[in-house]
């Protein structure tokens, strides 16, 4: 009775679709959605050609600054790097309201439509960290024409699948009677990464979300439902890199998604990476074997991090 009644008082808020259709078009320091809207865009090109483009896709309450490291190192090797503040983040409009996850996805599709007429004939890469990594997911298993592969750098699988019963009936709960209270990370505990600078300075940047509203996390929850069951349909090449210390993605719900991925997907276990692989300690080994994917997805990767090692680490019982 109690959590019927409460169910009544609140309703999870999702934004909708603008409405003010118009031709979906790249612009500068913008791309313009079908709807209208603009989502704030960076770009980090090579002098010549590119060899390779990627559309970098961000975390859950990050913008597209996550990838101010990792641009300029695939620039410098000859690949392109696109990245957009998604919906409900960084300066994109309504900030901190979640866009649900059809539309996080129908933009990401949109983006990858317009570089593909920006850049003809040049293999077009998804490239989604943790939230990301969930969208990219949900579009190439739907339209695996979208991209020419997908690398997903502690992509968030933990969906209500993979969590424990009282984990899933809390969430739901406040995303249902308290929709808009603010949760932060704080007190639990948790590191997402031993870059110590990095993270200073990600709390001090006003475009980081600190707290996170009760119903933009029950959505969150969703797309990782999403992303988990999508996982056996990715048939695009496919790179998954995962650090070993990540304190956000339990290990669990990763190795659900990493045993159900096709044979063909490639993966590399980071013993010292955490979840903020691009940005930890040990980013340039991280970085190295993305430029070395994104150059040739059959390539080895310079880490030689690559084969059995996520079922050793599967294998091992912890979450």
């Amino acid at each position: 009775m109690l959590l019927a009644w409460l169910a009544g008082c609140a309703t999870p808020l999702v934004q909708q679709r603008g409405a003010h259709p118009t031709v979906p078009r790249l612009e500068a320091g913008r791309v313009v959605a079908a709807d209208g809207a603009a989502l704030p865009l960076s770009s980090w090109r090579p002098q010549g050609p590119p060899r390779a483009v990627v559309l970098a896709l961000h975390g859950f309450n990050d913008y597209r600054q996550a990838f101010a490291e990792v641009g300029p190192f695939l620039a410098a090797r000859g690949i392109a790097t696109y990245a957009y503040d998604q919906r409900g983040f960084g300066a994109s409009a309504q900030r901190g309201i979640w866009p649900g996850s059809a539309l996080l996805a129908d933009d990401a599709r949109m983006v990858a439509a317009l570089l593909r007429q920006a850049h003809p004939g040049q293999p077009l890469y998804l490239l989604g960290e943790s939230m990301g990594g969930a969208v990219a997911m949900s579009v190439l298993a739907a339209t695996p024409a979208a991209a020419d592969g997908a690398a997903l750098v502690a992509a968030a699988v933990w969906g209500r699948a993979a969590m424990n019963p009282l984990q899933h009936a809390a969430l739901w709960l406040l995303a249902h009677s308290v929709p808009g209270m603010r949760l932060s990370g704080r007190g639990l505990g948790i590191t997402a990464s031993d870059n110590e600078a990095m993270l200073h300075a990600l709390g001090e940047d006003p475009l980081i979300i600190k707290e996170a509203r009760a119903d933009a996390l029950w959505g969150l929850t969703k797309l990782m439902d999403r992303a988990l069951v999508a996982a056996p349909g990715l048939t695009v090449p496919t790179l998954v890199l995962y650090g070993e210390r990540d304190e956000i993605i339990p290990r669990r719900p990763t190795c659900r998604m990493l045993a159900a991925l096709p044979a063909s997907a490639r993966v590399a276990v980071y013993p010292n990476g955490y979840h903020m692989l691009t940005r930890d300690l040990c980013a340039r080994r991280v970085l190295e074997d993305l430029a070395a994917w994104l150059a040739d997805p059959a390539a080895p990767l310079p880490s030689g991090l690559e084969g059995e090692g996520w079922q050793a680490l599967c294998a091992g019982g912890k979450p």
